[in-house]
């Protein structure tokens, strides 16, 4: 299934001159859905990744219904202040800024083997960010991987010591 044909292009959003891509087209179309969650569960063996970690929100959409499929520990990364118990986090620089991740204390263990998944890679800022976070818990990164990605943001290039993998490519805005 040609998964691009569900992406509506919104024309200037956020702001004027950006053509947002709604991944929400997927998602609202059950065959195009079961076909986006499978094609990602397929991408990375289940057998080479322990714990699969998704960003807020649209990572947690795409990310839990992979583990479940695969049978596999998910863990939510969100925004500061959004998780109970003891959390560990960390800044991050955006194109206007910064912002901060949290994830819970311990979620992650030493030595596991994390899959990232998450619906888009644009600059790549909160994925690195990501990265930076299970390599501070004394985990390795097999892969990121997301449904989208907007080449010439060129997100990838800060993820170079990593797979990635996108299910669909965008070469220009």
């Amino acid at each position: 299934m040609n998964l691009k044909e569900y992406v509506r292009e919104i024309p200037d959003f956020p702001k004027p001159g950006i053509g947002f891509k709604d991944v929400f087209g997927i998602f609202s179309n059950p065959k195009a859905l079961k076909a986006c969650i499978d094609q990602l569960a397929d991408l990375v063996s289940p057998e080479e990744y322990d714990v699969i970690i998704g960003p807020e929100a649209r990572g947690f959409l795409v990310g839990m219904p992979v583990a479940y499929l695969k049978e596999k520990p998910f863990v939510p990364v969100r925004k500061p202040g959004k998780l109970p118990g003891e959390v560990v986090s960390i800044e991050y620089e955006l194109e206007y800024g910064t912002d901060r991740l949290e994830m819970q204390k311990d979620s992650i263990l030493p030595g596991q083997r994390v899959l990232i998944l998450d619906d888009l890679l644009a600059t790549g800022g909160t994925t690195k960010a990501m990265t930076q976070m299970v390599e501070n818990a004394g985990a390795k990164i097999v892969a990121c991987c997301f449904v989208m990605e907007l080449d010439f943001l060129q997100g990838r290039a800060l993820l170079t010591d990593y797979p990635v993998q996108s299910l669909i490519h965008y070469d220009a805005e």
